[in-house]
């Protein structure tokens, strides 16, 4: 599959971006929310017809709670971060991994949160022993790319379905590891062919969601979000401490709604705090207090998983059976 690039607009959105920031994050915003509606409520009906809750979609383990870059959108940046450091006991992530595969997981994984993964100098075995236990999973690494090189690059290719490089940078150029990176993958088409590897172009000011109230360049408005949310319905997030927060946009770890020091995986999926969730975001977020003046959009990955679901296809990757299937 070798490698693709992706600069969100071009030139044309990288100056609405850098010149209109607000503008363009609210027209982005309006059309996402209007397109993306119907399925929303459909996931949630087909997800609300199931005795026992489906399994998620997407399970984003955060090994490590600590980012190396500067992107002025995220409260989990280099120099703002205010959390507790936190690394994952290793007891802990392999008991993630092995209650994933006795539960028969077969959707997207990540070891992935408000972090750069490859501070964590475990990552390369973790990702490992996530394919061994895993084989039907699709698993995928999100990375800023500044401390990637082609050794590393070469190192984490055979345990990924998709490696998503961010480069983040205010003069829309390919810094010069992730050209070098970009231009070895170009000549050796032959050793990347079974892994999908996505260089995104970032621009490191933008302004995107609130990510309820946590983006420092974007503060949440009073007015109340009533449309609803996919994330409990989707995700399951778990932070370095082994608890499971409700989502990608608590970034200063205020939200539990389980802990894996003393319940299972399926436990908490299940559980009366992830069922109280669903119920009051289901019918819009100005019933749930973390998430009233959120404005985050579910991602793209996402949406496309809730799609292939919602038309009874293989969720991507190579590796992957029906979903319905394991449900």
């Amino acid at each position: 599959m070798s490698v693709r690039y992706h600069n969100f607009m071009g030139r044309f959105g990288w100056e609405m971006q850098k010149h209109f920031p607000h503008l363009s994050s609210d027209a982005y915003l309006k059309l996402q929310f209007k397109t993306r509606i119907k399925n929303q409520q459909r996931y949630i009906e087909y997800f609300n017809s199931f005795p026992e809750p489906p399994h998620p979609l997407i399970v984003n383990l955060e090994t490590i709670n600590r980012c190396n870059s500067g992107c002025e959108f995220c409260a989990a940046s280099k120099g703002r971060d205010k959390r507790p450091f936190k690394r994952m006991d290793e007891a802990m992530f392999y008991s993630i991994i092995d209650q994933l595969a006795e539960w028969d997981y077969r959707g997207h994984l990540t070891l992935y949160g408000n972090n750069e993964p490859w501070l964590d100098n475990r990552i390369v075995d973790f990702h490992k022993y996530c394919r061994e236990k895993l084989p039907y999973s699709f698993i995928f690494m999100s990375t800023n790319g500044l401390i990637l090189d082609i050794e590393r690059l070469k190192s984490i290719v055979p345990y990924v379905d998709q490696l998503i490089i961010n480069n983040y940078c205010d003069d829309m150029k390919l810094h010069d590891n992730i050209q070098e990176i970009y231009d070895y993958i170009k000549s050796r088409p032959e050793k990347f062919q079974d892994v999908e590897i996505l260089i995104q172009m970032r621009y490191i000011k933008a302004v995107l969601t609130n990510r309820a109230g946590s983006a420092p360049n974007k503060a949440a408005k009073q007015t109340e979000i009533k449309e609803t949310c996919l994330m409990p319905f989707t995700d399951m997030f778990i932070f370095p401490d082994g608890r499971c927060g409700l989502c990608c946009c608590d970034n200063f770890e205020v939200t539990t709604l389980g802990d894996l020091k003393t319940q299972s995986l399926k436990e908490i999926w299940g559980g009366e705090k992830y069922r109280d969730a669903r119920n009051k975001i289901g019918d819009g977020r100005q019933n749930f207090p973390f998430c009233k003046h959120c404005d985050f959009i579910d991602a793209g990955l996402r949406m496309d998983a809730v799609n292939d679901v919602l038309k009874g296809r293989p969720m991507r990757g190579a590796r992957q059976t029906m979903f319905s299937k394991w449900n």
